[in-house]
């Protein structure tokens, strides 16, 4: 489970208690320069993300089935797909970035990529989730004031190789409420479920 830039790994403790009860095993980790693993955020990047993912995938040494990325995460569990095979793919608010960020050290260099209007369209993610043929699961938020509403859609159009996909819009949700948003509603917690246990199994 792969948390976003402005997080660490405590942002799933309510996800890994669903997932437990639909009987899977997580992992969380915190990214340098975030919550207890150290480092200076600035000598991180996309790309060290990524690697660093790679990294705990690798000390696991423990089949891996399926990833969560949330919001800068799911770009970075995006680009897991394309060196793991994945069967599973959940992308929660998903940000995605232009090309030529990914191996731009955080700072202000990668401000200034990111921030120019739209950069995101010149992203490799369409690409990438075009390529891929596990399952996908898609979660935006219906009032997300940081991921434009293309972003999910697009993702999920551009998934046509997914052996199945969902897109799931939490309705009254912000970037980062998915989950209060989902304790409003015991209809909409249960359809969040389903669309979970959908996507995670074979």
């Amino acid at each position: 489970m792969l948390h976003g830039g402005g997080k660490d790994r405590k942002v799933f403790s309510k996800y890994r208690l669903l997932l437990k009860e639909l009987g899977y095993g997580t992992t969380v980790f915190d990214f340098i320069g975030h919550g207890e693993t150290g480092g200076e955020l600035y000598e991180s990047s996309l790309l060290s993300r990524t690697r660093q993912a790679e990294a705990v995938i690798a000390h696991l040494n423990h089949p891996l089935s399926g990833c969560m990325g949330v919001s800068m995460g799911a770009y970075n569990a995006l680009h897991l797909s394309t060196s793991i095979q994945l069967r599973s793919l959940i992308l929660m608010v998903p940000g995605v970035y232009a090309k030529s960020a990914y191996k731009v050290k955080f700072g202000p260099d990668f401000s200034q990529i990111i921030r120019k209007h739209r950069s995101w369209e010149a992203t490799d993610a369409w690409d990438i989730a075009a390529g891929f043929t596990g399952n996908l699961l898609v979660i935006a938020a219906q009032n997300d004031a940081i991921i434009p509403s293309e972003i999910p859609q697009k993702l999920a159009d551009s998934a046509v190789n997914a052996a199945k996909k969902d897109l799931l819009i939490i309705p009254g949700a912000g970037h980062n409420s998915i989950w209060d948003s989902l304790m409003l509603s015991p209809d909409l917690y249960e359809k969040n479920r389903s669309a979970f246990e959908r996507c995670l199994s074979k």
